[in-house]
């Protein structure tokens, strides 16, 4: 605390104030503050001069400025969700000791941008940069899944499902049904749909506009995904999707 400046630590103790009130008077600023009048003044006004509280003409009460909402939308969009979802992915990987992955979306596929492979000594299809149509496999539907609705019906009208493994859906209605199935569920799953006898189990990544912006998977042979087994997996799963959302600002 000896080396921090103490106006900017007094300064930041007023601008906390409005993390749980939208607006405040000067003198609620002071009571809630516990900082002299005198100080508060001083600060109120060089924290309105650089646009971090603005003054309501009509009643008189500070407000976070538009300059909050600027630098938010700034580390919203700059935000690495690689470096963001990485240290979740290793806990999920010490959890469970399947393969963990991180996909996005990049126009009508979805490619991996991170992986971590299975303790098991077992060869999965995954691999950073590999393409996949979004229709195949748990981590590529679970994206598709939670598209907005005419944006998933357009690309599901306009895209001809091709075989890719002996469980690849390549009908229309059944993967509009397995699409209803992940939303209600939150998560996708995936039987031998990129790879003969290998499963894979996905949950979605939100931004913090609510949009799906990746999905986390866990992939290993099929006899680890019995049905048994589902239940258990799918809350970690989730659950380190949930993480990773809120780090990227994501409110439930």
């Amino acid at each position: 605390m000896q080396s921090k400046n103490k106006t900017v630590v007094k300064s930041m103790d007023i601008l906390n104030l409005f993390l749980h009130h939208s607006k405040l008077s000067f003198n609620e600023i002071v009571q809630f503050s516990g900082i002299p009048k005198t100080s508060v003044h001083r600060m109120v006004l060089s924290l309105e001069e650089m646009g971090l509280l603005a003054k309501n003409e009509e009643d008189s009460k500070y407000s976070l400025g538009l300059l909050f909402l600027q630098f938010g939308h700034l580390v919203a969009e700059r935000l690495d969700i690689r470096q963001v979802a990485l240290p979740v992915m290793h806990r999920l990987h010490q959890e469970v000791g399947e393969a963990v992955n991180l996909i996005v979306r990049d126009g009508s596929e979805a490619i991996y941008i991170e992986k971590l492979d299975t303790k098991q000594p077992v060869r999965l299809y995954t691999a950073i940069g590999r393409r996949t149509p979004l229709y195949a496999g748990a981590c590529s539907r679970v994206i598709l899944a939670f598209l907005p609705y005419m944006e998933r019906e357009r690309y599901i009208d306009e895209t001809e499902l091709k075989q890719v493994a002996s469980g690849t859906i390549v009908d229309k209605g059944k993967l509009r049904q397995a699409i209803v199935e992940s939303r209600e569920n939150g998560y996708s799953v995936s039987y031998s749909e990129l790879e003969d006898y290998t499963a894979a189990l996905a949950a979605p990544v939100f931004n913090f506009k609510g949009e799906i912006v990746a999905g986390i998977s866990i992939a290993g042979l099929d006899v680890n995904y019995r049905e048994d087994k589902l239940e258990s997996l799918a809350e970690k799963v989730k659950a380190a999707a949930l993480e990773v959302s809120q780090k990227l600002g994501f409110i439930k």
